[in-house]
């Protein structure tokens, strides 16, 4: 029986789980923490690997090894392989106004959705290079290489020998800003017109490549972004929308053809398969449900269950969520709010139940983004950690206005990390058909007006102080 394994390094913790590569079947796991903060040293998601590694039973009788992570983290290395700074994640705004000149100096946004099928934003790598260029100059003039978290990781598990051994995928490379998914290159231009000179980037792989081996002799898979390998892990299709709740939320399908939206809602991503993933993301999703419960004085489980009490719409209470600012729509300096609210329908159970109705909504204002770019919905499925609330589950399709098909939990981006190892070491030219999961089905009559009371509530923000 061959083994392998696959690694999840999100923002909040590295997984790796170990599977048969003929069957899919666990064999064992392991997990460690990173990390708070936006702005993290890679040498904190090594550690993290190596414990979570330790967690799993070692790694010494696997075959091959690929892993997924968070994507856009810009990861700057000297010419002697030395991380520069501290890695500046996706969910780092300080590069909010850098992406308004990038836009603006490279001719809007039609031409960055031409060049590379996605607007700039704050989250992306090419607006961080901006940011360091104009605020850390020396350090800018220092980077001799620009990788992604996945592709650090893949690098330090071959050993890190030359910076001209990066690899990377086509999915991970596709958020960067400067490569493009429709033709394949990087626009090196760009990475020019961010960082003020030419770096190292890693070679992009085709899905079933090999990216090396690491030191004890096993594959090392091309890896993927999050997004990418969770859609591997539960073999989504054309056809699929996936609407994942975990630190961020995301709204993506696998598509045939790529996307390029000048409106910058749907970034234009690359799949791990050679197919593309149209993606939404905002920055508020699970977190929004724990902050509420934080604020109500209870529990994720009572925090459902009041939801489920309160009536849809929730008496007219409705919870607008950009809690940490907003990615989609673009709002990086918006803060959250509560409107609609009376001597009647102030009570706990209605603040839960307009949480977990604003944070879908703002789920599925994504889904008709995508919708818009032609991209066809045949079934949704929704992960992620937020997935697990029942009020969530059974909230889901009103709001969403389509039935939900929630598969069993699982990691789910680990399992598409291991699901590409054992592709790789197949040699084939598809990805091993593993056993499809456990899944159960939602249904409910879609909730126009909690999308229209939403719609006029979400313009009605404050900015930060």
């Amino acid at each position: 029986m061959a083994l392998v394994a696959g690694v999840d390094s999100s923002t909040q913790s590295c997984k790796v789980v170990v599977r048969d590569a003929g069957t899919g079947a666990l064999v064992r796991q392991g997990q460690a923490g990173h990390p708070d903060g936006t702005e993290v040293h890679p040498d904190a998601w090594a550690d993290a690997l190596a414990k979570a590694t330790e967690q799993a039973g070692g790694l010494d009788d696997v075959a091959a090894v690929s892993v997924g992570a968070q994507q856009h983290g810009m990861v700057c290395v000297d010419e002697s392989g030395q991380v520069v700074r501290p890695a500046l994640l996706w969910n780092d705004l300080r590069s909010a106004s850098a992406a308004e000149q990038l836009v603006a100096e490279a001719g809007g946004p039609e031409y960055w959705a031409k060049a590379v099928g996605s607007v700039p934003l704050a989250s992306f790598t090419v607006t961080k290079l901006r940011w360091l260029a104009e605020n850390e100059p020396e350090n800018a003039r220092r980077t001799a290489a620009v990788a992604l978290p996945h592709d650090w990781l893949t690098w330090h598990l071959g050993g890190a020998a030359e910076l001209t051994d990066l690899r990377t995928d086509r999915s991970d490379a596709s958020g960067t800003g400067y490569w493009s998914p429709a033709n394949g290159d990087y626009r090196r231009d760009l990475l020019v017109a961010a960082l003020g000179q030419d770096a190292v980037l890693p070679m992009v792989l085709p899905p079933n490549a090999s990216a090396g081996s690491t030191r004890a002799g096993a594959m090392l898979g091309p890896g993927a972004g999050d997004n990418a390998a969770a859609a591997l892990g539960v073999g989504a299709r054309a056809g699929d929308v996936i609407v994942s709740i975990g630190t961020s939320g995301t709204v993506f399908a696998v598509a045939d053809a790529p996307t390029a939206d000048a409106s910058g809602a749907v970034a234009g991503f690359a799949d791990a398969t050679g197919r593309f993933l149209p993606l939404v993301c905002t920055l508020n999703a699970a977190r929004v449900l724990q902050a509420t419960a934080r604020l109500l004085g209870v529990d994720i489980d009572e925090l459902g269950r009041l939801a489920l009490s309160a009536p849809s719409g929730a008496e007219g209470a409705i919870v607008v969520p950009y809690l940490e600012g907003e990615r989609t729509p673009s709002k990086p300096d918006a803060t959250g709010a509560v409107h609609g609210l009376t001597l009647h329908n102030s009570i706990p159970a209605n603040l839960a139940r307009a949480a977990v109705e604003g944070m879908l909504c703002g789920l599925a204002d994504g889904l008709d983004a995508l919708v818009a770019e032609g991209v066809a919905v045949q079934r949704v499925l929704l992960i992620g950690g937020g997935a697990r609330s029942a009020a969530v589950r059974r909230i889901a399709p009103a709001v969403l206005g389509h039935t939900v098909v929630v598969p069993s939990p699982g990691e789910y981006v680990a399992d598409g990390a291991a699901r590409q190892a054992a592709w790789v070491l197949s040699g084939a030219e598809q990805p091993p058909d593993w056993s499809t999961m456990d899944s159960e089905t939602f249904e409910a009559e879609p909730d126009s007006a909690v999308r229209e009371r939403y719609a006029a509530a979400r313009e009605q923000v404050l900015p930060r102080l």
